[in-house]
C-alpha cells in the first residue's frame, strides 16, 4: 500500500514540474509584448526607449532561461511574482479568490453526490421500468442545457420574478453567514444540475454492470438479504468509476466556472483568469493556471488513492 502511495505521489510531483515548465513556455510564446500593451492603453504609441525601460522594469529583457529559473525558484517559495497591471502580489490575489471558487465547487459537488448517486442506484434497480426511463430522460436534458442558460433562467425566475434569492453578488461568511449562503445557493445549484446528471449516468451504468457479476449471483444464492448484497457487493464495487468521474469533473470546474461566476457576479478565480489573459498579465496567468493545474493533479491523486481503497486489486497492478 505504501509503495503504491509513494509511487503515485512521485508521479504527481513530476507532473507538477512538467506543467510548470509548459505553462511558462506557452505564456512566453504567445504573441504580444506586455510592456507595449501597458504603455499603449490610451491608444498612443509609446517611444521605443520608454518601452525598453518598461521591459527592464518588468524583467522581460532578461534571457528566457534566466526568467525561467527565477520563476521556478519563486514558485517553490510560494511567490508567483507581481502583477504587470497594478504591481500587487499575484499570490495574494489568488489566495483571496481561490477559496471562493473551491467553495462553489464543493457546494455543487455535495449537492450532485447526494442526488446523483442515490438516483443512479435507484434507476439501475428499476432498469427498464418507467422510473428508470424518466430519470434517464431528465439526466439527458440536464446535460444538454449549457450552464449560462440554466443560470440565466434561474436568475429570471427565482430572483426577478419570485424574489426568493438575490440575483448575484458576494458577501463574506464573516460578515453575514446567511446572506453568504443565499448568494452561494443559485450558482451552486446551476453547476450541480449538469454535475449530478453526469454522476447519475455513471452510477446507473456501473451498478447495472456490477449486478451482472458472478459474485453478486453467488451472494444472492447464499441467501444474503438484498440490502446486504447491494451495500457490500454492488455499491462498493460500482463506486470506483463514479469517483473518477467526480474527481475529473471537479478538476475541470476549477477553471471552468467562469460562465457561472460571470452570470452570478461571483468573484472567483476563473473570472480573474479571463481578465488576466485579456491584459497579457504574464505573472497572473502563470500563477492562476499553475494553481489550477496543481489542484487538478492533487485531486486526481486523491481519487487514485480512494480508488485503491475501494478496489484493492489496483494496488497490485
Amino acid at each position: 500500500m505504501w509503495r503504491y502511495i509513494l509511487r503515485r505521489v512521485i508521479i504527481a510531483l513530476a507532473l507538477v514540474y512538467v506543467v510548470t515548465t509548459i505553462i511558462f513556455l506557452v505564456i512566453h510564446i504567445i504573441p504580444g509584448d506586455p510592456a507595449m500593451l501597458l504603455l499603449s492603453g490610451g491608444g498612443v504609441d509609446p517611444a521605443p526607449e520608454v518601452v525598453d525601460a518598461m521591459r527592464r522594469q518588468l524583467g522581460l529583457d532578461q534571457p528566457i532561461w534566466t526568467q525561467y529559473v527565477d520563476y521556478v525558484s519563486g514558485v517553490m517559495h510560494g511567490d508567483f511574482g507581481r502583477s504587470f497591471q497594478d504591481d500587487h502580489p499575484v499570490a495574494e490575489e489568488i489566495a483571496k479568490r481561490l477559496p471562493r471558487t473551491i467553495e462553489l465547487i464543493l457546494a455543487s459537488a455535495i449537492l450532485s453526490v447526494i442526488t446523483g448517486i442515490p438516483l443512479g442506484i435507484l434507476a439501475a434497480l428499476r432498469h427498464g421500468k418507467i422510473m428508470d426511463r424518466v430519470l434517464a430522460l431528465g439526466a439527458g436534458l440536464m446535460l444538454s442545457v449549457p450552464v449560462f442558460v440554466t443560470g440565466t433562467l434561474m436568475v429570471l425566475l427565482f430572483a426577478q420574478k419570485l424574489h426568493w434569492v438575490p440575483a448575484g453578488g458576494f458577501v463574506s461568511w464573516s460578515k453575514d453567514p446567511m446572506q453568504h449562503l443565499m448568494y452561494l445557493m443559485m450558482p451552486a445549484i446551476t453547476i450541480a444540475i449538469g454535475f449530478s446528471a453526469a454522476i447519475f449516468r455513471m452510477t446507473r451504468t456501473t451498478v447495472l454492470e456490477t449486478l451482472q457479476r458472478d459474485w453478486v449471483r453467488t451472494a444472492r444464492a447464499k441467501g444474503l438479504p438484498s440490502k446486504v448484497v447491494l451495500r457490500r457487493h454492488v455499491v462498493r464495487n460500482a463506486l470506483g468509476p463514479v469517483m473518477t468521474v467526480i474527481g475529473l469533473h471537479m478538476g475541470t470546474l476549477l477553471g471552468g466556472t467562469v460562465l457561472v461566476e460571470y452570470v452570478f457576479n461571483w468573484p472567483g478565480l476563473s473570472g480573474f483568469l479571463v481578465v488576466a489573459v485579456e491584459n497579457r498579465d504574464y505573472p497572473e496567468v502563470q500563477g492562476i493556471v499553475l494553481v489550477i493545474s496543481f489542484l487538478f493533479i492533487m485531486l486526481n491523486l486523491v481519487v487514485d488513492l480512494l480508488y485503491s481503497v475501494l478496489d484493492p486489486r489496483i494496488r497490485l497492478e
